[in-house]
């Protein structure tokens, strides 16, 4: 069983349009050291969630106004899970079956004997953390999946879904957003004259610059071996350009320096910008431009930045 000093920290909602109802319960559940807050009607417990964010909600099946089944789908339709447990005076196997099937984690017919109430609430309790667990993992394994392990920046695997995503919200507010490829000039000889591991140093470093320079609404990938894919959000063609300058001088202006080994190097940045809503493009195309623009910094002399027309 769970103790006092745990339970202080669990927060329950409990709606309920019936005030003796109301009044065990909420009695029943700080006696056990939870923190209560109590309501009486649907339109108060949406009121209440944002702001309260309970770990679980006692919710009564009918209430007048907005009951408990269409009280249910809204909170169902916020993107934070809770648990929810009816309460309700019908106790007929239909009613039940209705309260489950509309996403109620449980259901206790009224009038409820206390001790059960508590139970299932522990019971429900627990298995919304083991739910939280679980969805911190898979969100942590998403994230190993996703992730360049040596940058730190996105690998190339969903870096196209991500970037379409941001060329259709920028479609749908009319904004403008920038890519910008970006190339470490004749790396190649880090490695050679170096060992891999001061090159893989040397990259992970980039990375860190990328980041530090990014807003977060921004987001950048590996796109592989020393080239980088830096996405900017609505930005117009003088911040990208703006961004690229300070980005390419830094690098310039680093000493790597690891061990025995240390090195200067140069950075060759292309970049291409889009009003989403004034031309049509998906991802692959506005990198497509990007990168032409970087083989044109490169064949200008490397150590500079270009901008696509």
């Amino acid at each position: 069983m769970s103790s006092k000093l745990e339970n202080s920290s669990r927060k329950i909602l409990i709606v309920d349009d019936d005030p003796q109802s109301l009044k065990i319960s909420k009695l029943a559940l700080e006696h056990e050291g939870y923190v209560v807050k109590a309501v009486a009607s649907g339109e108060q417990a949406l009121s209440e969630f944002s702001h309260f964010q309970p770990h679980l909600i006692l919710l009564d099946m009918s209430m007048p106004g907005l009951n408990g089944i269409e009280t249910l789908r809204k909170i169902r339709e916020i993107e934070r899970y809770t648990s929810v447990i009816f309460l309700s005076g019908k106790s007929g196997t239909e009613h039940v079956i209705t309260g489950l099937e509309a996403g109620a984690n449980d259901y206790i017919r009224k009038p409820f004997d206390v001790a059960e109430l508590l139970a299932r609430v522990r019971t429900q309790l627990r298995i919304k953390d083991l739910n939280d667990r679980l969805k911190a993992a898979n969100d942590r394994l998403k994230e190993l999946v996703d992730i360049d392990d040596l940058t730190g920046l996105f690998n190339m695997r969903s870096l196209y879904e991500k970037l379409d995503f941001e060329i259709e919200r920028a479609r749908r507010y009319e904004r403008s957003l920038g890519v910008i490829m970006m190339d470490l000039d004749h790396f190649k000889q880090v490695n050679d004259s170096n060992d891999h591991l001061f090159g893989s140093f040397v990259l992970a470093e980039v990375g860190k610059m990328i980041k530090a320079n990014m807003r977060k609404v921004d987001f950048a990938a590996r796109y592989g071996g020393d080239e980088y894919l830096i996405v900017l959000t609505e930005i117009n063609r003088e911040g990208i350009q703006t961004f690229c300058e300070r980005l390419c001088l830094a690098i310039s202006n680093r000493v790597f320096e690891k061990d025995q080994f240390k090195i200067q190097l140069t950075a060759s940045l292309g970049f291409a910008v889009s009003s989403p809503a004034k031309e049509e493009i998906d991802a692959r195309n506005l990198v497509r431009k990007a990168d032409r623009a970087l083989y044109e910094a490169k064949d200008q002399g490397r150590n500079r930045v270009i901008g696509a027309d």
